[in-house]
Order: structure tokens, then sequence, then C-alpha cells
């Protein structure tokens, strides 16, 4: 069932759908509610026993409270683009380019106002990442290939480019604690650094750090394709035909081959969803899996060339160590948005950060 609003007034809300705000019984879904693109996201149960998830846009410029990493732009090319997921679910070539590989979009109602979108999306039923099995992982692998092997020609004009450089770049962080100085010594002898990272991890992420500007140098030399850009395992749910539907397409532009991949590995384990001590095993099964779907889908680049997108991607997370660094004598600690215990936060991300070391490592390799 799909909900289809009319007669909206110029502030976005029409008869029905404040009927259908007021009277259905809503449920708040985990999402980021630092970027200001994001209002809400919720799932709204009618009395008919049916279900939707609403998520409501924010016009850029209309919230002044979220931090400025996560301020969104009027731009369509920028990252944070406010109406990006909108255009998304509007675009026929999108959702065609999905057809035949795999993945699929959730199907939409989209409804303007003057200061907000509101988006109406199906409530998919299947296996939720978080649940995924490592055959789960696997046909998500092969899906992002076998679509990424065709991408969009023309891209649309909302797609957004140069996202790794400006979100990355972007993110808070000291990285002068990664350095030698007293500083830096404090912040690695704290308690939760010392008892749970790798000793070997701080001299690796200097040289990532180091080599920050080479790597992203080597992404946006890559071959381009179109990119979810946020592909994660909160981002996915398989139904039970089969086919993974890709949620969350607030980032989504150019983007080189292989770094949704880089993206969908660690983030598994950074957010607790997957073990840190099973990484090497979802990436021994993922990587093959890419790769074969960009060669059924017709890809003629290198082996190279895609793994080189996936390990060089590992730039993205530059960040996020000095920021744990500096958030470690915090009194509590979170993992994407839900209370975690600190020694099992910290010793995940430790394993899930070294790996990334070595995927540095064989990035400048490759790059020669």
């Amino acid at each position: 069932m799909l909900w289809t609003f009319s007669g909206a007034d110029e502030g976005g809300a029409s008869p029905a759908k404040i009927a259908v705000m007021s009277s259905h019984q809503h449920e708040t879904l985990r999402f980021n509610p630092n970027n200001a693109t994001t209002g809400v996201v919720e799932r709204v149960h009618a009395p008919d026993g049916s279900t939707r998830v609403h998520k409501q846009l924010r016009r850029a410029g209309t919230v002044t409270t979220a931090p400025a990493h996560w301020a969104s732009s009027a731009t369509p090319s920028d990252w944070n683009y406010w109406a990006r997921e909108a255009e998304v679910y509007t675009d026929p070539r999108l959702r065609a380019s999905l057809t035949g590989t795999g993945l699929d979009l959730p199907t939409a109602e989209v409804i303007p106002g003057k200061g907000t979108t509101d988006l109406w999306l199906e409530d998919v039923h299947g296996i939720p990442g978080a649940d995924f099995t490592l055959e789960d992982h696997i046909a998500t692998a092969t899906g992002l290939g076998r679509w990424q092997a065709r991408p969009l020609q023309p891209a649309p004009a909302w797609a957004s480019r140069g996202f790794l450089r400006a979100y990355s770049t972007s993110r808070p962080g000291d990285r002068d604690l990664v350095g030698d100085s007293a500083e830096a010594d404090a912040a690695w002898a704290q308690p939760l650094i010392r008892d749970t990272w790798p000793r070997e991890l701080r001299a690796g992420w200097a040289r990532l750090l180091a080599h920050r500007e080479d790597l992203l140098s080597v992404m946006e030399a890559l071959p381009r394709t179109f990119c979810h850009l946020d592909a994660w395992v909160s981002n996915v749910i398989r139904r039970p035909i089969g086919e993974v539907v890709l949620l969350d397409w607030a980032f989504a532009g150019d983007g080189a081959v292989g770094e949704d991949l880089g993206n969908y590995l660690p983030d598994a384990v950074f957010d607790l969803f997957w073990p840190a001590e099973r990484l090497a095993e979802l990436e021994a099964a993922c990587w093959p899996a890419y790769l074969d779907g960009l060669r059924a889908g017709g890809w003629e680049g290198t082996d190279r060339e895609a793994r080189l997108g996936v390990v060089a991607s590992c730039v993205k997370y530059a960040w996020l160590l000095p920021l744990l660094l500096q958030k470690a004598a915090d009194a509590e600690h979170d993992a994407y948005h839900q209370r975690a215990d600190a020694e099992h936060l910290y010793r995940q991300r430790g394993v899930a950060l070294l790996h990334l070391v070595g995927w540095c490592e064989e990035a400048l390799a490759l790059a020669g």
C-alpha cells in the first residue's frame, strides 16, 4: 500500500498527512541526529497493520544547531546536499540501473514542502544488515560489483562529487595526537587506549596520516563509477527473495571503483555489527565476490584498480583514530548513537584500525 498525499499547503502539510502523523503509532529508528539534513526517521504503524518508514529532510539553512561538520548544503554536487535522497527516489534512471544486479531501492512517495521534504518509504521486510550471515554479505558485495560495472552516464545533476576528500577532511580529530609529543604520549598512555589497542597501531596510523594526500590522490585517479557512498550494514536489508535493498542514499554520487566495498567492510566493525576478529574473513569473502560482480557486469578494468579502490579508501578514516584518542576519557561511549561498553568498543575498533593500517601499506605498494 502506497500513501499518496495531495493538496499540500505551502508548508508541505496536507490534511491527509496531518491525519497520518497524528493518528498512527510512531516508532523512532536509529539514525544520525547530528546531520542537519535529517529531521526524523521513524516507522509509522497504521491501524490496518501496515507500516511505512517516514524520513523527513530539512532544507539547507533551516538548522543552525548541527555541528559544523554535519552542516547541510543547498548545492547539488556537495557531499551533504540536503535534498539528494528525494532526488534519488524520483530518478527513474537510478532505479533502472539496479535492475538485474541483485540490488534494489525501496518504493517511495516524496512529498515536498516549504522547509522540509517528507519521504514515505516502503518498510522493507527481510534480514537487516546487522543480522547478515557471511552469505548475505557476499550477495551484497556481488550486487555492488554488478551495479558499479555499468555506472550512470551522464551522472545525474544531483550526484555528489568529491565526496571522499570533502567528507574525510572535514571531520573532527586532533591529528597531532598521533605524532611525537608529550601531549600525544599522554593520549596513548590513557588506560582505555593502553589496555585495548595494539602497540604497533600508533606508528602505523602516523604513516597513514603522512600519506593522506597521496591516498586521496590515488582514489581520485582511479576509474570512476556511481557509488552509494554510505554502504554499510545499517543501510542494507535482504528481501526473502534474495535482493539486497540499499537505504539512505544521502551521499550518493561519483566515486572510485571499490570505494563502496572499502567503506562497507570496516564500518561493520566500527559500530559493533560484525566482530573485529572476523574482519579478515569478511574481506576474504567479499572482495572476490565484488570482483566477480564487476566482471559479470562487463567491467573491463584491472584487478589492481579495483583492489586499490578498496584498500586506499582507508584514507576516509584518517580522522577517526585521533578523535577516539580525544574521547577516550569520556564517561560514556556510543556506537552508532547507542550506548556501548567502552573496553569492548575500543578493543574492537583497535583491531579494525590496525586492519586499515594493513590496507594503507597495500595501497602504497600497489600505487608504487
